[in-house]
């Protein structure tokens, strides 16, 4: 689930605490969870490591390393990243460990195991197929116009596809979508171009005010901050999760159909689809 915001607050918890840490010692507790090397391998090249930077790109967590290349970390749908000090207290869900010079270990947790660590030699190339960084500073409107005008499919689809734009998931698509007033059905070429500013500006409005509330946390719990914290976003969701409840703006119910077989929540009165 974690999506952007999720993972740049992830991010920034781990850059306070990380970079210039000794990572002393690995341990894998379940083998897919590290793709490639396999996992003797994969402890033997990060001990000894010095962290020396703490990034993202789209919904992977980028940790370079001083010696050489980068640990690349997606935490999928349940993944979660915590430093701790002292035992584990409850390692059914512990799938990787790594024990650093200050005496704590940074531990990844993932119920589902679809979560993925993969060191990579060169990380930029490891991730050259991913699309915009929709809070890049060269991701315009202008650009996202251009970007819509050469698709045909449905709008939905397209802003999940993460060879499109990196980073959005399911929850920040359908709040800007919602904020821009624009379908989820919509044909991506046919958006306006103002349609296509509002859309650009809902993507960026959404997503830092969602990095401010420390992302969000919906009831399952599954998304935690690394300090254990909670996202906040979850109260100011518009669209997603709320279906059958007025919309904020016009009073409308808001409705949920299946859109790429993803859950997609919509107001029709304020996202009409044009016939």
């Amino acid at each position: 689930m974690p999506e952007l915001p999720e993972v740049e607050t992830v991010v920034r918890g781990l850059r306070a605490s990380l970079v210039g840490r000794a990572i002393t010692g690995a341990e894998v507790h379940w083998a897919r969870s590290v793709v490639p090397p396999d996992p003797a391998a994969f402890t033997r090249r990060l001990t000894g490591q010095t962290v020396a930077k703490v990034g993202r790109r789209g919904k992977w967590i980028v940790i370079e390393l001083n010696g050489s290349g980068a640990l690349l970390i997606h935490l999928r749908m349940t993944g979660r990243l915590a430093l701790e000090k002292g035992e584990c207290a409850d390692d059914r869900h512990l799938r990787v460990q790594l024990s650093l010079d200050d005496g704590r270990s940074l531990r990844f947790y993932d119920p589902r195991k679809f979560g993925r660590l993969r060191l990579a030699d060169d990380p930029a190339a490891a991730l050259s197929d991913l699309g915009s960084e929709p809070l890049a500073d060269d991701f315009t409107a202008a650009r996202l116009e251009e970007m819509l005008a050469r698709r045909r499919g449905c709008i939905k689809p397209l802003l999940l596809n993460q060879h499109f734009l990196a980073g959005l998931g399911n929850i920040y698509t359908d709040e800007s979508l919602w904020r821009a007033g624009v379908h989820p059905l919509r044909q991506a070429n046919t958006l306006t171009p103002d349609e296509a500013r509002r859309l650009h500006r809902a993507i960026r409005a959404v997503l830092r005010a969602a990095i401010a509330s420390g992302g969000t946390t919906l009831p399952d719990a599954a998304y935690q901050q690394v300090d254990g914290r909670l996202g906040e976003f979850a109260v100011q969701l518009a669209a997603y999760g709320r279906a059958g409840e007025p919309c904020p703006r016009c009073g409308a119910r808001i409705e949920r159909i299946r859109v790429g077989q993803r859950g997609t929540h919509f107001c029709p009165r304020c996202q009409p689809l044009p016939k």
